[in-house]
């Protein structure tokens, strides 16, 4: 579970930016998207095969 506590004369603005960044980090948004439907373990397969190919590709072009 992610949380935050307010910092000493910190604005509301920064202490949202630091509770988005811990959220980011964490990956607790990408673990609820990626379960907000039932996957195969055929289809989650050939969806990380796509992944580490797209990632290979970007690396190659850098």
């Amino acid at each position: 579970m992610a949380y935050v506590k307010l910092r000493e004369r910190e604005d509301p603005e920064g202490l949202l930016k630091r509770f988005q960044t811990i959220m980011q980090r964490s990956g607790i948004l990408r673990d609820l998207r990626n379960k907000r439907f039932f996957r195969s373990k055929g289809e989650q397969v050939r969806l990380d095969k796509q992944r580490s190919i797209r990632r290979i590709r970007r690396k190659r072009i850098r």
